[in-house]
């Protein structure tokens, strides 16, 4: 059973998950999904849903701070979501706004660096101004690094990241026999997470069993969990359940069974 001290309330709490707080994943990625399902279950516009699940953002983000988590990837809008109804998309935006510049003093308190990844540059105004002084504010922060995906898909990225290379060699910075030579390392550094480790674990819930455009060239080993829960119902003890799951995987990364699981 492993305690959690809720910094709010100053009060250690309790989940009936055992798991090992010196075999933290690295990096967890998460799909953050099912906000519509939970809305319409209540009779609930999908906004409020959106607004439920920022709410079980923040938990998670705290929680994964508090375990020692280094990074956390959370899919917040896809390339794919343009096509949703502008008012759902507007209101995705406005709650990104809202969630940086009321949290954004909690989390630099916390020692959390706020990255993104994908085209932010197509947001609107106000969200490149807020996650431009989120990132600022967070650039020195050594603790959890918190990616933001937005305006993200994983296709994207590595045709994103070829043209990059291709452009590279164009101005010369790099030569054909470098192209030639290229390997998974090199290519990595040109995706929008060069330098940070793949996943060692993605999280789904809602009951959806796909990556959906989602670190397509990261996700080569990582782990897959998955629960019927939808994201706004996602708890402390889910992610612990996620967790404990993870640490109980052989992870062969291509090689034969270890001991452990034999």
């Amino acid at each position: 059973m492993w305690k959690f001290l809720n910094k709010k309330s100053n009060e250690v709490e309790k989940t009936n998950v055992d798991f090992d707080i010196n075999n933290i994943p690295k990096h967890i990625a998460i799909i953050m999904d099912g906000n519509g399902r939970w809305a319409k279950a209540r009779n609930l516009p999908r906004t409020m849903g959106h607004r439920a699940g920022v709410e079980t953002l923040k938990k998670i983000v705290r929680e994964c701070s508090d375990l020692g988590v280094k990074y956390l990837t959370v899919y917040a809008f896809s390339t794919e979501n343009w096509k949703r109804p502008p008012e759902e998309v507007g209101g995705l935006m406005k709650l990104l706004v809202e969630y940086l510049s009321n949290e954004l003093r909690e989390l630099y308190a916390n020692n959390v660096q706020i990255r993104t990844i994908g085209d932010v540059s197509k947001l609107p105004k106000p969200c490149i101004d807020i996650l431009d002084k989120s990132m600022h504010d967070t650039k020195d922060n050594t603790g959890l690094v918190l990616n933001l995906a937005l305006n993200y898909g994983g296709r994207y990225e590595i045709l994103r990241a070829v043209k990059n290379i291709f452009k590279d060699y164009k101005e010369g910075i790099i030569s054909e026999e470098d192209i030639l030579n290229i390997d998974d390392n090199k290519f990595s550094g040109y995706l929008y997470t060069g330098g940070i480790p793949d996943p060692d674990i993605i999280v789904r819930p809602s009951g959806e069993e796909r990556l959906s455009n989602f670190l397509l060239w990261q996700c080569a080993y990582s782990e897959f969990w998955y629960s019927n829960i939808n994201w706004p119902d996602f708890s402390i003890e889910n992610l612990h359940e996620a967790i404990a799951d993870f640490q109980n995987r052989d992870r062969r990364f291509g090689g034969v069974k270890s001991g452990k699981n034999k």
